[in-house]
């Protein structure tokens, strides 16, 4: 009789655990590499946050820059310990371009092989090679160093 009380409490315990697991990972734990900073990468934690409609002034905002897949990680403009880092408050700014390849020849400043900056962002929008096409979403999100990255 112990021993099958044993074995319903120990089963009972494994679904427990597992649907805790299954619950955090659908709370969206920390991500793999997500943007770079200044050429460094950056990963985060997704939120179900929205600020979309709170009226939040842009000063309250940093950017983060999506390229809608045509690179692997985003770019944002700062990082915890940057003068006016907002705090993980963010505005997706989308870009679009004509050549994505050509752009990144033209504007890669150190090499990497993409965007990882904010200035080669600035510099391909400013010559005309990217479109920032508006705001796409506004909400929180850590910004967390990649370890060893």
């Amino acid at each position: 009789m112990r021993a099958a009380l044993f074995m319903v409490c120990a089963c009972a315990s494994a679904v427990l655990v597992f649907a805790g697991v299954a619950s955090a990972a659908g709370a969206g734990g920390a991500t793999g590499p997500a943007f770079y900073v200044d050429g460094t990468l950056y990963r985060t934690v997704g939120t179900p946050t929205d600020l979309s409609r709170t009226g939040g002034p842009d000063s309250s905002f940093d950017t983060i820059y999506e390229f809608f897949g045509v690179q692997a990680h985003n770019v944002a403009t700062a990082a915890p310990g940057d003068e006016g880092y907002n705090g993980g408050r963010w505005r997706v700014h989308g870009l679009q371009f004509a050549d994505y390849a050509a752009a990144v020849t033209q504007f890669d400043t150190n090499g990497s092989g993409d965007f990882d900056s904010t200035a080669e962002v600035s510099a391909a929008l400013t010559a005309g090679a990217a479109t920032d096409i508006g705001i796409v979403k506004s909400f929180v999100c850590p910004a967390i160093p990649v370890p060893g990255a």
